[in-house]
């Protein structure tokens, strides 16, 4: 029985690094039109959390390299927030250069499915493909979320925070077992 479990263990462990490896494929190269920023936490004081901080870093960057880009900005409000997670962000790009007109807002998410079904309702109907702008280990996920509401789907990666790195990576394979299983 011990036996079977620890190779049962190796195995989800074997097969969900492979998981996380194929989320960061394929790179975003501003064929699509629309770009969806998954929110992350914002701390008290309107702060992002790191994890938020370098996913915005990434829209930037990707907005700089694709004027003709809009990006929908999805996250809500969390009970620890003062503000939703996309407000911030939309505050944050405008801040920082990006069009308003740019830009999308979905502020009624609390998950990943959420952040992606909502978005979708914002988008045109003819839309089948969008680039996913989250954290790295977040990708497979989200891109395996967006094909299951009829989405094809590229990506940019933004890194993850070193602090917290593991607690995450571990987190996240334990959601895309459940993903695999469950659907969401």
């Amino acid at each position: 029985m011990l036996i079977s479990l620890v190779v049962f263990a190796c195995g989800t462990w074997i097969l969900t690094s492979k998981w996380l490896d194929d989320g960061l494929e394929p790179k975003a190269d501003g064929s699509n039109e629309y770009a969806i920023v998954l929110g992350a936490k914002v701390k008290k004081g309107n702060v992002p959390s790191l994890a938020l901080r370098y996913r915005l870093e990434a829209a930037l960057a990707y907005a700089s390299d694709n004027p003709e880009v809009q990006f929908v900005l999805s996250g809500g409000k969390g009970p620890d927030e003062e503000i939703e997670e996309a407000v911030f962000m939309k505050n944050f790009l405008i801040e920082n250069g990006i069009a308003e007109d740019r830009i999308i807002v979905e502020e009624r998410s609390t998950s990943t499915y959420e952040n992606l079904l909502f978005s979708k309702e914002l988008l045109p109907d003819e839309v089948n493909s969008v680039t996913i702008i989250t954290s790295d280990y977040h990708l497979h996920r989200a891109k395996k979320l967006a094909r299951k509401l009829g989405w094809e789907s590229d990506v940019v990666a933004a890194k993850t925070p070193e602090v917290v790195e593991m607690k995450l990576r571990l987190r996240e394979r334990l959601a895309l077992v459940k993903t695999y299983i469950v659907g969401k």
